[in-house]
């Protein structure tokens, strides 16, 4: 299972896989709502604003294209039929993170080949596409407002960027590859997770292979804290809502949960 995500209301639950399926929950009691049956692996996904609208990206393989399937689960035809009502290819490059923009208007949607990439909800036309990294983007993640998205990318950096016009605002420099990265809800903060390749980590110490959670000020762009735990490279990093607490997910087989002290909140860079 490749990814999972929750609606506003935290109701349904939607998953994709590597079975080449995307499947809609019930998050109360773990039935089974809908079963979308794809071509290839499901790689990302997710619900727009209103709780209506899914989306989900399919895997460049085994011959088929990629694409971002648009389901409108209100649409009992459409769930039935397995017939998404709108489907678009994205040949180029293989989409490896994508997430919904503000007022569920457009998806935000990172690459392979580190490009961005702008598609309308409504039409699934290229409203915009720059390219920022070198490498893959791993994650995307948005502000609690929706109005700036952060990247993470194999090639050692997190950005940040407005949603709307995908400026890029801010950039934040490691020495490994970066999996994942969140932006605090309360706080102009950012925390990055990452580190060394999975595939050489046998061979290599959890010193060297730098797998701390790595805090950043958001407008300084300056590391200013760093947290250990995970003796592998950490694959997802997550903000409690309340921005009072994180949590990240390693390669180790962890899902560690960290509470801020309060002298965390108290914290302003010197400049």
């Amino acid at each position: 299972m490749f990814n999972v995500y929750q609606s506003g209301d935290t109701k349904q639950v939607l998953t994709g896989s590597a079975d080449n399926s995307c499947r809609l929950w019930d998050c109360e009691t773990g039935k089974q709502l809908a079963f979308f049956k794809t071509s290839s692996a499901v790689r990302t996904g997710g619900f727009d604003f209103s709780g209506n609208i899914i989306m989900f990206t399919t895997d460049k393989q085994m011959g088929y294209h990629c694409y971002v399937s648009f389901f409108d689960i209100r649409d009992p035809a459409q769930i039935s039929n397995n017939e998404p009502y709108m489907k678009v290819p994205a040949s180029e490059s293989k989409i490896t993170s994508a997430v919904w923009g503000p007022l569920g208007e457009f998806v935000i949607a990172g690459h392979e080949n580190g490009e961005l990439v702008q598609y309308s909800a409504k039409s699934g036309e290229i409203m915009t596409k720059v390219k920022e990294h070198t490498k893959q983007i791993n994650d995307i993640q948005t502000s609690l407002d929706l109005t700036m998205f952060i990247t993470a990318s194999k090639d050692s950096t997190a950005k940040l960027f407005d949603s709307a016009s995908f400026e890029h605002l801010k950039t934040f420099r490691t020495e490994r590859p970066v999996n994942s990265a969140a932006i605090s809800p309360i706080v102009e903060h950012v925390v990055l997770g990452g580190g060394q390749e999975a595939m050489d980590v046998t061979t290599t110490s959890t010193r060297i292979g730098k797998f701390e959670a790595r805090f950043f000020h958001l407008s300084f762009e300056e590391e200013f804290g760093r947290v250990k735990g995970h003796f592998g490279p950490i694959n997802s990093v997550a903000f409690h809502p309340d921005g009072k607490s994180y949590s990240s997910g390693g390669e180790d087989g962890y899902v560690r949960i960290h509470h801020f002290d309060p002298q965390y909140f108290e914290f302003e860079m010197e400049f």
